[in-house]
């Protein structure tokens, strides 16, 4: 295999998801109880053999880097290669922050350049897969490709979200597209880009574009090797709250498209040393994941617990993901919520209440499903009724809410 270098790009900011990213980057956001998203990609790389990976930060990392930590729980606490996490920071041109994924590249050529590696492999650290590289690194190496792009088909309705690829009889790649509005491929771009050393470094000396999809890959594919790999497996870019809540509630299918529980190529992340569930005398579990901690006394349906998750007797959750160490009162009923880490919410509160027709009213494109968010460390007294659509920020205090008991639908606080 080509001696490579694996960049995770983790670094920008992610609006679609709303109050979810108010205090990280996408990247660090639980995901299926126990995880982190950038866990994928990480457990991607170790199990395919590749320990020599930098992540590149900058939208606001303090929850990444703490789950980084030195790399340990994926095998990439190493002497040589291992785990690198790549921070912003001036120089001596005036430069600083990273302004797209090309110019996050281009603040560490030196980096590459001292890199004794073949190839570049460029990873995006917030879309959810299992994928193992080496097949694309083979075929990289079998065309004398300058760069090679995985791709996969998608839905005609959804190829404006993704760069559109086309790609020729030989596997060449003919054009590249942005989210065009109208595609003429239904082939989408994973963000996945094996680069030649070499050609990679000479790119972004010569090119000051700051990033791939919008500016870079459109105009080189005609002028350069550009071969495209074909994935077939389960990927899922998580980029948009309706995407995340349905990759988190598909999890819960008889057969999920995604297998979390496949010995040959495990998810690895940061162990929370947390006990095991306990399911108390009055507990009722109806097809839900549960991670270790959680502890249910109350009804729990078709949801996803994270570690430390406490349900009262008599509480309710149903169709929810509840992140970790939240606490559901006594009484309280979660319908249809994404909950963040440690938040509490009073007995008897109802979140997730009435017409689900009626849009967020600051983000009605990215809010308009039922769903509503409650974001990290927030405290909802107990007596309250919230609707639908509802986006609630970070770390409000009791006294933040209405003192008539009641959010409505479409509220934003």
């Amino acid at each position: 295999m080509l001696r490579t270098l694996a960049l995770i790009l983790a670094g920008g900011d992610s609006p679609a998801l709303s109050i979810l990213t108010a205090e990280r980057t996408e990247a660090a956001v639980p995901f299926a109880g126990k995880y982190r998203i950038i866990d994928f990609t990480l457990s991607n790389c170790i199990n395919s053999s590749i320990y020599n990976v930098g992540v590149l930060t900058q939208y606001r990392p303090r929850s990444l880097h703490a789950h980084l930590g030195v790399g340990r729980p994926w095998d990439l606490d190493r002497a040589h290669g291992g785990l690198r996490v790549l921070h912003p920071s001036p120089t001596p041109d005036g430069g600083g922050w990273q302004r797209g994924t090309a110019d996050a590249v281009r603040y560490n050529l030196d980096l590459i350049e001292d890199q004794q590696v073949d190839a570049v492999l460029l990873l995006a650290g917030d879309h959810i897969y299992k994928m193992d590289y080496r097949p694309l690194l083979e075929l990289h190496k079998e065309r004398e490709a300058d760069v090679t792009m995985a791709v996969r088909g998608v839905s005609p309705h959804e190829a404006r979200r993704y760069g559109i690829v086309a790609v020729g009889g030989d596997g060449r790649v003919d054009r590249f597209e942005e989210k065009p509005r109208r595609a003429q491929s239904n082939l989408a771009s994973m963000g996945i880009y094996v680069f030649r050393k070499q050609f990679l470094l000479d790119l972004l000396t010569k090119s000051r574009d700051n990033d791939f999809g919008r500016h870079i890959l459109p105009t080189i594919v005609t002028r350069c090797n550009a071969y495209a790999y074909h994935f077939q497996g389960y990927w899922a870019d998580v980029g948009t709250l309706q995407a995340f809540y349905e990759a988190n509630m598909a999890l819960l299918a008889e057969s999920p498209a995604l297998d979390l529980y496949d010995p040959e190529w495990v998810i690895h992340t940061a162990s929370t040393y947390r006990p095991g569930v306990e399911l108390g005398a009055t507990a009722q579990v109806e097809n839900a994941l549960l991670s270790d901690g959680a502890r249910v006394y109350g009804t729990v349906v078709r949801s996803v617990l994270s570690p430390g998750v406490y349900v009262a007797p008599g509480a309710v959750v149903r169709d929810s993901v509840i992140m970790g160490d939240a606490w559901i009162g006594e009484g309280a009923v979660v319908d249809r919520c994404i909950i963040d880490e440690e938040v509490h919410i009073g007995k008897g509160t109802v979140v997730g209440e009435g017409n689900a027709t009626t849009p967020n009213q600051q983000a009605p494109e990215r809010l308009n499903t039922g769903l509503t968010l409650i974001g990290n460390h927030t405290h909802v007294p107990a007596g309250l009724t919230i609707g639908r659509n509802v986006a609630i920020s970070p770390r409000l205090a009791a006294q933040a809410f209405p003192k008539n008991g009641t959010v409505p639908s479409g509220a934003t606080l």
